[in-house]
């Protein structure tokens, strides 16, 4: 494949925030990286530092990785929560930016209809999709499992069926879900993984950046060093549980940090078990989690996925997570321990098998090391999303 060709990723279903770790951007930079020429067509519509969903004016400019950004207004009231959204000017802005691919971020929206016309009338453009949801973050009620996915976003995804060279799941559940709920052909789906920035990865993992961290927290250097971190909603009230656990353990040398932001529901309990042995640090900026994972030395993850899960695998830190179907892909063959049974016992006997264990960790530490920073790596997922691995 030409890789001088021009490629317009569609982010209309998604906030497309510069400077942050999501595929949307990371496939573009990469793209970009690869010798691309890279335009990201998406709303107005991004998050502040603190992960709140703020309007940024801006129609047109190019941003830090050399990716110009075209943002779109909604047709009607312009609310990035409405279900059904419609831009303006999608039409006249392909016609315009004249792309040889097309890479869709999502296929469940309406003006996926302008993208068919567009491409029957250039029917050289190669087009491809991503998929980001699954039965754990969508289709959680009978409305919008019976309604919205498998009748509304179905006839809109199905359209893009004799067009789209490949639709890609992000997670295995997510390429399930392409085939299940909205009837894609099997032999158009593939697994895209999300990962990492190759380019953060040393800052994360240099000496200076761990020590740094440690020195901030009054963890020593020959302290074991536990992270979590992200929002911490319901779904991650296993967070709570995880700083029981610490607690429990009362063993001076084994430390937790948390961080990010937490619902009200959870404040209460998160302040209780702050100790000696856990702290809380609250919101960090997003830039900045990379590093925090570098200088751990295990990280757990007790609830529902994150992009967490794949940037740690990709920075080469072994891992224990909770177990859902359809997201164990970041398992290469043992860098990861899952959790079935949301327990304090269980998690006190997988933290202390992987701990009291030097051939144990130092195994998931090798595996993590030797195939996970390659298979998260996005230098390699975006030449995959070309086809070209």
């Amino acid at each position: 494949m030409d890789t001088n060709k021009k490629i317009v990723h569609i982010s209309l279903n998604s906030l497309f925030t510069d400077g942050w770790s999501y595929q949307d951007q990371l496939l573009t930079k990469y793209h970009k990286k690869m010798g691309m020429e890279v335009t990201d067509i998406t709303s107005h519509w991004i998050n502040d530092d603190k992960g709140n969903v703020v309007w940024d004016d801006r129609n047109e400019y190019v941003n830090a990785d050399g990716v110009k950004v075209i943002r779109l207004s909604m047709k009607g009231k312009d609310e990035f929560t409405k279900k059904l959204k419609r831009f303006v000017g999608l039409a006249e802005t392909l016609e315009k930016e004249q792309p040889d691919i097309l890479f869709l971020h999502s296929v469940s929206f309406q003006d996926i209809t302008v993208i068919v016309d567009y491409v029957k009338k250039h029917p050289e453009v190669t087009v491809y999709a991503d998929n980001h949801a699954d039965f754990s973050n969508s289709a959680t009620n009978f409305v919008s499992k019976n309604i919205l996915h498998k009748i509304v976003w179905k006839h809109y995804a199905r359209k893009l069926i004799p067009y789209a060279t490949k639709f890609y799941g992000v997670m295995p559940a997510r390429v399930d879900f392409l085939r299940e709920v909205y009837g894609l052909p099997a032999e158009k789906l593939e697994l895209l993984v999300m990962g990492v920035d190759d380019d953060e990865v040393p800052k994360a993992l240099a000496p200076e950046t761990r020590s740094g961290i440690r020195k901030q927290y009054g963890i020593a250097e020959d302290d074991i060093l536990i992270i979590t971190g992200g929002k911490i909603d319901m779904a991650k009230r296993q967070t709570v549980t995880l700083m029981k656990t610490v607690n429990k353990l009362a063993n001076p040398k084994i430390k937790l940090i948390v961080f990010g932001s937490v619902v009200d529901e959870l404040k209460d309990a998160v302040k209780e078990q702050c100790s000696d042995n856990c702290q809380y640090i609250g919101w960090i900026d997003s830039n900045r989690t990379l590093e925090y994972y570098g200088s751990a030395d295990l990280v757990v993850f007790p609830g529902r996925h994150s992009v967490f899960w794949e940037q740690v695998v990709g920075i080469g830190k072994p891992m224990i997570c909770k177990y859902w179907n359809g997201t164990t892909h970041v398992d290469l063959g043992g860098n990861v321990k899952f959790l079935y049974e949301d327990t304090e016992e269980e998690l006190e006997k997988v933290i202390t098998s992987v701990l009291n264990s030097p051939e144990e960790y130092n195994n998931m530490k090798q595996i993590a090391e030797t195939k996970g920073m390659k298979a998260f790596s996005y230098s390699q997922i975006a030449k995959q999303s070309m086809g070209l691995i």
